[in-house]
Parts: C-alpha cells; structure tokens; sequence
C-alpha cells in the first residue's frame, strides 16, 4: 500500500449548511463508500481518492468554520465516514471538536447499522471505535433505499433510515431514537 493509500480525502466542506442535521452546522463530506447505494445523492464520493486529502490544516479550517456561536455543530457525510481509514483520520478531529466547542452537536450519517454494525463488529474490531462513538451525538444510520425514498423525512432520505441519539444509546444500551429524546 502506497502512501497515497493511507490518507483520507474528502470531497467537500459546507460551513452554512442546514439541510444535515438541526440548526446552521458546518459539514464534511469524506471520500470513500463500499456501500454503492443506487439513486445515491452523492456517488462521486465512492472513490476513496476523490477530492483533496485531508489534512491538518483541512482540520483548523473545520475547527475555525465551527467558532461563530450560530454554529449548532459539525455534521460528517460521505461518501461514509466510518469505512475503515476514514474514522480514525476523523478521530483527532472529533477529540479536538468535543474539547474545544462542548457545547456543539456532532452528527454522523453512515450506511452501517448502528446496532449490528458499529456496536456489535466494529467496537470488537478498532479498540478506538468506542471513542468515536463517544464523540458522536447522532448518527443517522442505514444505507439509502431507493425503493424507500421519502423527500417528507427529517434529516433522512429513506424510510429505513434511523436517526438515533448516541450518547442516550451508549448510557441504556439499546438503540434510542433522537426522536424520542429531542434533545437537540
């Protein structure tokens, strides 16, 4: 493997974006996705090499777009950020987001299953996926389903999709949905 190869790239950074979770919140769409979901919103982001690589000062420019108060949050899309590669290069981000703004909700959309995929495999796989999770506030999980589109959904594209609050997940230890909680 090249050293090409072990750099994540990320195709975009939106830092007025509304659309991917609650309130104004600046958003990172990582490159890289094995899923390949049909009627995906954004497949030029499947090639793990699309865009720029990420890199610290692609991290400070995050970390500078968060500072105005009206910013609600980080939110991270893809692409999927939790391919392998791709959430440990986010990991400092996100230790350095929770340290810096407390205050500041992060959402992560994946296509991976909260339950069966990132608790069950990917925690007994990465040690450091525990701590991802951590630092995590939602995650929109479930591949998109075209079959199950529904443009009337919050902060989703299909009807399959969850949106769960993590934090309150992690402290029950069964999956609880941030509609039930609204905590944001």
């Amino acid at each position: 493997m090249d050293a090409a190869e072990n750099v994540m790239y990320y195709s975009v950074i939106k830092k007025y974006d509304i659309a991917n979770g609650p309130g104004v919140r600046v958003t990172l769409f990582v490159s890289g996705c094995t899923h390949h979901c049909e009627g995906c919103f954004n497949p030029e982001t499947w090639n793990f090499q699309y865009g720029a690589p990420f890199t610290e000062d692609t991290a400070d420019e995050i970390r500078k777009a968060l500072a105005p108060d009206y910013i609600a949050g980080l939110t991270l899309l893809g692409g999927e950020p939790l391919e392998d590669g791709n959430w440990q290069a986010l990991l400092p981000l996100l230790r350095g987001v929770k340290r810096t703004y407390p205050q500041k909700n992060i959402w992560c959309y994946t296509g991976y299953l909260f339950d069966a995929d990132l608790l069950e495999r990917f925690c007994e796989q990465w040690e450091d996926m525990k701590e991802f999770l951590d630092c995590l506030d939602v995650i929109v999980d479930g591949e998109f389903v075209q079959a199950k589109k529904n443009i009337s959904l919050r902060f989703r594209g299909s009807e399959n999709q969850r949106i769960i609050d993590v934090q309150e997940s992690l402290r029950q230890g069964k999956t609880v949905l941030w509609e039930d909680v609204e905590i944001m």
